[in-house]
């Protein structure tokens, strides 16, 4: 622990009156930019990034210092702290990642071992996330993104920015993107270089990727980057399983947490004979490192929908959330011969009359096909993780069943 961790931890933290709704959406928006983060300082072997997630890291120990206050003073009967502890082993939860993800940026900043052809099986799993200083002759300072209008243009998306020790989370369009802030961009590898330099005023120089001949090594890194995205699925569906009150959501949580483990234990495997074969063992240990805080992101998402899961009750500071949230998560089952089944999905999006992007499919005789930007057909049996509204959700949920 550094200087400034140790000063950080020192520094006294006294109750005050805070909304818990608002804390818990700050928790999960933080937790998922720090899974984005993490990894992306490792595919880069970026120590600026990993740095970024060092201070949400510190953040987040002090977000979840405040909920437990909070909600320690709302609780005044056995009720209250009834529906009140899965709300509490949220937030622990919510921390736990924040952990997970901290241990993996730690794999850059102290250069534990990371083979480099680990990065020729990302770039395609994966977008580029940047880190940039905005310059002072920036075309883009002073002005909102919604001026800018950078996503629609480039497909680049301002995903945080840092303004000293203040985050925004989520920029929307009127947004102002000011001088000296840290901003992390996240799009396409080949429009990021261009936004990059017009942001910074230097040149972007990628990693240079190198093939590997190994083919356990391939496997492990094939199986890590698998256990990315479920991990990342399962946090998603964890929160909206709560948001919700959703109990066939906290179920595919558990499911995914089970193929998690599953791939866990074949990626330990692999390494371990990529070991036997390769002339410097010691490159592989941040491997290991990634395997497990990954699993521990998946048992920290199984623990979120832990309440959904044992039927309590869900406290109404959650219910406040849900109010805020214009996208929802839902979960559907094809059915043999509906409207669905033999539709074609093509980057994401369903070809049916229903505005619904599908992310993830969990098929009985195959396990989980993250659809992501690639095309898919839906088949009668599939379980179907779809994001969109709540009235294209149950449009969605009718044309499955009929």
């Amino acid at each position: 622990m550094d200087v400034s961790e140790r000063e950080e931890l020192s520094t006294p933290i006294e109750y005050e009156p805070v909304s818990v709704k608002d804390v818990l959406i700050e928790m999960k928006d933080t937790a998922e930019l720090l899974i984005d983060l993490s990894y992306s300082a490792v595919l880069h072997q970026s120590q600026e990034l990993a740095a970024e997630v060092l201070r949400l890291e510190q953040r987040m120990d002090l977000l979840e210092l405040r909920a437990q206050m909070s909600l320690l003073m709302a609780a005044r009967n056995p009720s209250d702290a009834e529906q009140l502890a899965p709300v509490l082993g949220i937030v622990t939860a919510t921390d736990q990642i924040s952990d997970a993800a901290g241990d993996i940026a730690k794999i850059v900043l102290e250069e534990i071992g990371l083979p480099e052809a680990m990065r020729s099986a990302l770039p395609e799993a994966v977008e580029t996330l940047l880190r940039g200083v905005v310059d002072a002759e920036s075309g883009y300072a002073g002005r909102t993104l919604g001026e800018i209008d950078l996503e629609s243009q480039t497909g680049i998306r301002v995903i945080a920015l840092r303004r000293g020790d203040e985050w925004l989370l989520n920029p929307g369009r009127e947004t102002t993107i000011e001088i000296d802030d840290i901003a992390l961009l996240r799009g396409p590898e080949s429009e990021i270089g261009p936004v990059y330099e017009q942001l910074t005023g230097t040149d972007y120089e990628p990693v240079p990727v190198e093939p590997t001949e190994m083919a356990d090594l391939e496997r492990a890194v094939d199986a890590i980057v698998q256990m990315k995205n479920l991990s990342e699925l399962g946090v998603d569906l964890a929160y909206s399983s709560v948001l919700f009150d959703d109990a066939e959501l906290a179920e595919e949580v558990s499911n995914l947490e089970i193929e998690v483990d599953n791939l866990e234990s074949r990626f330990e495997a692999w390494v371990l004979q990529a070991a036997a074969t390769t002339d410097d063992p010691v490159r592989l240990r941040g491997l290991i490192h990634l395997g497990t805080s990954t699993e521990m992101i998946s048992d920290a998402a199984l623990d979120i929908s832990e309440g959904v899961l044992r039927d309590i009750d869900v406290h109404p500071v959650v219910q406040l959330a849900v109010q805020e949230s214009d996208e929802i998560l839902t979960r559907a089952e094809v059915a043999a011969g509906s409207a669905l089944d033999g539709t074609a999905i093509t980057g994401g999006v369903v070809d049916a009359d229903v505005t619904m992007s599908v992310i993830a499919i969990r098929r009985p005789d195959e396990g989980w096909l993250l659809v992501g930007d690639a095309d898919a057909e839906l088949r009668g049996g599939d379980i179907v993780i779809g994001k969109g509204t709540r009235s294209t959700a149950e449009q969605f949920d009718e044309l499955a069943r009929s």
